[in-house]
């Protein structure tokens, strides 16, 4: 590279990757076949529209790409071509979301979604949010005794409420989902199901977490966490009498982005056949595994574990009450310093600010990815519990 700044400060990002524990949850790390197709020529070429109904020429061969990556999306989640279809454009997750509420919700109309304190996403209605100023958020949380969702408390809400879509699927809730009961609460408010699956699809992919897909509308994911993949999106959507496909893709393209990042694409695709291998269900499994013992031994350690554990690969510490006046931020920074990688996250409940909350969120993926094994993960939680209580 002939731009010495740049590369000198890449060089210094892959430093500092080797060198660090890496538990952001909503991180993982690429094959080197997926950076290559990242890096390839497909950046040069603009196709906007979809294939074989594109407004440029010369799209024979990136057309060919962009149905490979949906072939292998369908694959990858036992899903049949006659029952599904699947957006590989978005560039997103965020993106992704807000494309689908385009599609299906009248502006101001109603979006359920789980509050962001509680472990919802931004675009799932909140307020500072596009998803809170173009439409509505009717909010739901966890349960403040058990800490985890109460599905008789959620269906009366949404009886009463009547909302458009309602959105199952999280970013800092660590157990399993009850597809079923989501499938029967839309049903009985005539709401359409959209699924978040951002951090759990390669869990999914991989068997290591139940499929939403036999009760969902919509789903929608990022790639770039548990899938191993680029910072991209999928929405997938079911075929029926309601025409979701053709109103998911309008939305996306011309309602949301113009042409797509084929290289992105390309990488997209690279990843879902690396999913779709059978070392992949092993990957997935050891990620579930590792998540428990990093929260066995912290809760041995005397931490509590908001919900009291996980099912996933990712957890909750609430470190304010067992760290003797250690807030999130303090507790990230210091981490951070002994070279271990953990963001800031707020509990259910939670009495602090966003900006310095009572909890941290741990995630296994990424180490998952480099190897570590339960007792790895058991000697992670022992070095946390060392340096929060120095």
């Amino acid at each position: 590279m002939h731009d010495t700044q740049i590369k000198k400060l890449i060089d210094a990002e892959k430093r500092r990757q080797k060198n660090v524990i890496n538990l952001i949850a909503s991180e993982n790390y690429v094959s080197k076949d997926v950076l290559e197709a990242l890096g390839s020529e497909l950046t040069n070429k603009y196709a906007e529209g979809y294939s074989a109904l594109r407004y440029y020429g010369g799209n024979e061969i990136v057309d060919q790409i962009e149905n490979l990556a949906k072939t292998r999306a369908l694959t990858v989640f036992s899903l049949k071509p006659e029952e599904w279809a699947v957006n590989v454009q978005p560039l997103s997750g965020s993106p992704a979301n807000v494309a689908v509420y385009l599609a299906l919700v009248p502006q101001g109309g109603k979006i359920m979604g789980m509050s962001l304190d509680h472990g919802g996403h931004l675009t799932h209605g909140h307020k500072v949010s596009i998803t809170g100023k173009m439409w509505t958020q009717v909010p739901y949380g966890v349960s403040k005794e058990t800490e985890r969702i109460d599905y008789d408390a959620l269906r009366e809400l949404a009886v009463r409420e009547k909302p458009a879509i309602i959105v199952a699927g999280f970013t800092a809730y660590p157990r399993v989902i009850d597809w079923a009961k989501f499938r029967e609460i839309a049903d009985a408010c005539g709401a359409y199901l959209m699924v978040d699956l951002s951090h759990t699809a390669g869990l999914v992919a991989g068997g290591a977490y139940p499929s939403p897909f036999p009760y969902a509308d919509i789903v929608t994911t990022t790639v770039h966490k548990t899938l191993r993949g680029p910072r991209s999106a999928l929405i997938f959507s079911k075929k029926d009498t309601r025409g979701l496909p053709v109103k998911i893709d309008k939305a996306v393209f011309p309602g949301m982005q113009g042409g797509p990042h084929l290289n992105q694409i390309a990488a997209v695709a690279v990843a879902l056949q690396e999913d779709a291998a059978p070392a992949f269900k092993k990957y997935a499994a050891q990620v579930v595994k590792n998540a428990a013992a990093l929260s066995d031994e912290l809760q041995k350690l005397g931490w509590r574990i908001v919900s009291g554990g996980t099912d996933s690969h990712l957890l909750l510490v609430d470190v304010w009450m067992a760290g003797k006046g250690i807030g999130g931020k303090e507790a990230s920074d210091r981490l951070e310093k002994a070279g271990i990688i953990v963001n800031k996250n707020t509990i259910p409940n939670d009495a602090r600010s966003p900006v310095d909350p009572s909890g941290i969120r741990l995630g296994s993926a990424a180490e998952t990815t480099r190897g570590k094994k339960e007792k790895d993960f058991r000697e992670i939680a022992r070095k946390i519990d060392k340096i929060l209580r120095t």
